[in-house]
This record gives C-alpha cells, sequence and structure tokens, in this order.
C-alpha cells in the first residue's frame, strides 16, 4: 500500500517538473531563436545586396510545399493527441506516426533545398545565415522526430498512458514551437 502511494507521489512530482520545466526550455529555445532573428533583421537590412551576384531569392516554390508539411503535421499532433485523451489509442498511433512521418518528409526536403542551392555556406552572410537559420530549425525538427517516435514506441507499452499525457503533452508542445519557428524563418528567409 506504501509503495503504491509513494509511486503515485513520484508520478505526480514527475508531472509536475516536467510540466513545468519543458516549457521554460522552449522559453530558453525562444530567446535562442529569438536572437538568431534580431541578427538576421540587422544584417539583412544593413546590406541591401544580401544575395550573392546572381541571385535574385530562394527556392520559393519547395520552402511553400514544406511549410505546408509542417504546418500540416501540428494540425495532424493536435488530433493525434485528442484521440489520446479520448482513449482511442489505436487512433493515436496512426496519427502520431503520420505527424512522425511528416516530419521525416520536412527534413528530407530541406535537404533537397540544400543540395540544389545555388550558394553555399561560404557565400558570405547570405549563405552563413541561411544555413544557420535553417540547419539550426533541422536540427530541432530532428530532435521532435526522435521524441515522436519515443512517444510512440511508449504507446506500445500496455498501460503506459494510464496515469496521464505529460510525455505526449510535452512533445507535442515542442513540435508546435518548431512549427511557429519554420514560420517566422519562412517570412524572414523566403517572403521578405
Amino acid at each position: 500500500m506504501e509503495n503504491s502511494i509513494n509511486s503515485s507521489k513520484n508520478s505526480t512530482t514527475k508531472h509536475d517538473n516536467l510540466s513545468f520545466g519543458f516549457p521554460v526550455f522552449l522559453l530558453s529555445e525562444s530567446v535562442v531563436f529569438i536572437s538568431f532573428f534580431v541578427t538576421y533583421i540587422i544584417l539583412r537590412l544593413k546590406n541591401p545586396d544580401w544575395f550573392p551576384p546572381g541571385i535574385s531569392g530562394l527556392d520559393l516554390p519547395l520552402a511553400t510545399i514544406n511549410t505546408t508539411i509542417l504546418v500540416s503535421s501540428s494540425l495532424v499532433i493536435y488530433f493525434a493527441e485528442h484521440s489520446l485523451k479520448k482513449s482511442k489509442l489505436i487512433n493515436f498511433r496512426r496519427l502520431w506516426l503520420l505527424t512522425t512521418l511528416l516530419g521525416i518528409l520536412f527534413l528530407i526536403l530541406q535537404g533537397v533545398e540544400w543540395r540544389n542551392m545555388p550558394f553555399g555556406l561560404d557565400a558570405g552572410l547570405a549563405g552563413g545565415t541561411f544555413y544557420l537559420l535553417t540547419g539550426f530549425h533541422g536540427l530541432h525538427v530532428l530532435t521532435g522526430v526522435i521524441l515522436l517516435l519515443l512517444m510512440y514506441f511508449r504507446s506500445l507499452i500496455p498501460g503506459n498512458y494510464n496515469s496521464g499525457h505529460a510525455g505526449v503533452n510535452a512533445v507535442s508542445l515542442f513540435w508546435h514551437f518548431v512549427d511557429i519557428i519554420w514560420i517566422i524563418l519562412f517570412i524572414l528567409l523566403y517572403l521578405w
């Protein structure tokens, strides 16, 4: 009896720590991204001839497809969470896996874009900032994909989500964060 009370306390403490710690982590990541955004904006405003000679912009059609994929994945993960809250575990797993596949597709298309870029990392400010911003974001997407897979495999353990969904909620919050960061990057890098 005492062990089950201690186990319940530990579970509650872990949930409380995650509920507090994860948003703090995302806030710190936001500060890093905001500093990158501000730096990019200042550099871009001070350098009217931003792109290397002969290049007028980035691959907007491919970036638009990638943006659609990531925004769609945010919608899919929302429905996955909703399914889990209604105890529809099979539907949760399907939607969660779909979110993961959309994240992987985003990374593949980002790789295609990088491979076909008409300039490299050494192309002055434009090259350095483009690869830094998209690469750092891509690292976050990769982290998100790994976390999505971890939560998927945890869903295969019978009864694992009976006491709560804190891990799923945290990963979902991270995924929405990654999506919002990409929307800002898309506006700054591709539309500006």
